[in-house]
């Protein structure tokens, strides 16, 4: 019973009930309109016919007068059929005609009525009616001829039945219709609550069914699951997040606490506390910048932009950073040099530029070490300025190791490092990094291969003129 109740709830129940009740007054109304009509063109066949014979009796009686006028009404009297007929004297007196008497004086008048007379029926009388006209003849001598109305009536009376039939045979498939969609439709809607229901419950593995019909449950399910493949996408980064931030966090602050520790146990000169300070502030400084990292791209990942920003020459800004690490990279035995002549103005932020391109070179220092630095590859780091149609190319190539096409999209998320052991310097937010300041540019970020190595390219859109 709870479930009809609830099938009778349905949306689809109620709108196809809607529906039904519309078409039922739309049928209702069509007959209506049908059957007043069919009986009054019915009864107008049946009026024309009554006075075409009623001329050809006038024209009978102006030619042979009453007497003839009479025999040929008996003649006519005594067939079967529906005809009626009565001639009467200016008293009133019935001289022939197949109706023994007229209740109403008024039927005696010139002109069209309905009669209502009875007949004897197996044995019993029954009402019946007809349509009569009167004349009035010289010498007050009055005709009267008139059609039953009966098979009219058993016409109209089959087509309001059939009709009425026929809107409560469409009513009861429509009823059993709408019970039928609206159960299909509860049974997918009961399918997905019971998905939803076992994803609510932590399994994040579950699908709605696509039926296959292509309407519109379908494609709801079909948006349900790319949702629900991006919420599980998102929670199985979240929970690696949280484990490299927990890996990432444990080390800096344990040697933070490990030398705060050793300086309060085992220091007693000044330049010896001050050494211990200068490890735990270097410490606390990698952790503050960690998490601006993680804000900047949290802030990107969240839809923003910038807002504001000034004109900037990108081949300045390479040049410059490059100069900033050229040491570092001579002293990893690598050559690092910018091939970019031309100025390429844009419209950004120069310390977020800065930032996303010194992470780029550094990541090119850090894995070049133990790259095919063979005389044909040179052991150089190339950053480049290119400019297109539409955009500037920033790109950072280097001879490294390189990072196979598989993973290139996968080490772009925050805290990824293909360096399971996680033993080389570095947090794992570099390129993540890159990719959000590219992305509060309104730019891009992609990996290419160098061969051997790996080319990492910043796309910018140019300034506008």
């Amino acid at each position: 019973m709870k479930r009809i109740g609830r099938l009778f709830r349905t949306t689809a129940f109620k709108l196809a009930i809607g529906i039904l009740l519309i078409f039922t007054v739309f049928a209702v109304t069509i007959l209506f309109y049908v059957g007043f009509r069919a009986q009054r063109l019915l009864d107008e066949q049946v009026s024309i016919t009554v006075g075409e014979e009623i001329k050809g009796l006038l024209a009978q009686y102006n030619s042979g007068g009453v007497v003839r006028l009479v025999r040929l009404i008996e003649r006519r009297s005594q067939q079967p059929g529906s005809s009626l007929y009565l001639v009467t004297s200016a008293a009133g007196e019935t001289l022939a005609g197949n109706i023994m008497s007229v209740e109403s004086d008024g039927l005696l008048e010139a002109g069209t009525y309905e009669l209502f007379y009875r007949v004897i029926e197996d044995g019993e009388p029954r009402p019946h009616r007809a349509l009569v006209e009167t004349i009035i003849l010289p010498g007050g001598f009055r005709l009267m001829v008139g059609r039953d109305l009966a098979e009219t009536d058993r016409f109209r009376s089959v087509i309001w039945r059939t009709g009425g039939w026929s809107i409560l045979f469409v009513l009861a498939l429509a009823v059993a219709g709408s019970v039928f969609v609206a159960r299909r439709v509860m049974i997918r809607i009961d399918q997905m609550t019971e998905t939803t229901r076992l994803i609510m419950a932590g399994d994040f593995s579950g699908r709605l069914t696509v039926a296959g019909t292509g309407d519109e449950l379908d494609r709801l399910a079909q948006s349900l699951n790319m949702m629900l493949e991006r919420i599980q996408e998102l929670m199985k980064g979240l929970k690696e997040v949280s484990d490299n931030i927990a890996h990432d966090l444990k080390t800096p602050l344990t040697r933070l606490r490990n030398s705060a520790e050793e300086a309060l146990r085992s220091s007693n000169s000044v330049d010896e506390l001050r050494v211990a300070l200068d490890h735990v502030i270097d410490e606390a400084d990698g952790l503050i910048k960690l998490f601006n990292a993680l804000l900047m791209i949290s802030r990107a990942e969240a839809g923003g932009a910038l807002d504001k920003g000034e004109t900037l020459d990108l081949t300045a800004i390479a040049h410059d950073v490059a100069e900033l690490y050229e040491p570092l990279a001579e002293e990893a035995g690598l050559i690092l040099h910018v091939n970019a002549e031309r100025r390429c103005d844009i419209k950004g932020s120069r310390e977020l530029l800065s930032q996303a391109l010194a992470n780029l070179i550094d990541n090119a220092i850090k894995y070049s070490v133990g790259g095919d630095h063979s005389v044909e590859n040179k052991n150089e780091i190339v950053v480049g300025v290119k400019e297109k149609a539409t955009s500037i190319e920033l790109s950072v190539a280097d001879r490294g190791p390189g990072i196979a096409e598989k993973d290139r999209g996968r080490v772009l998320d925050r805290f990824v490092r293909l360096e399971t052991s996680r033993t080389r310097p570095g947090s794992g937010l570099g390129l993540s990094l890159a990719v959000a300041i590219a992305r509060l540019h309104n730019g891009t970020l992609t990996l290419e291969d160098n061969a051997p190595g790996l080319r990492v390219v910043f796309s910018l859109p140019r300034r506008e003129q």
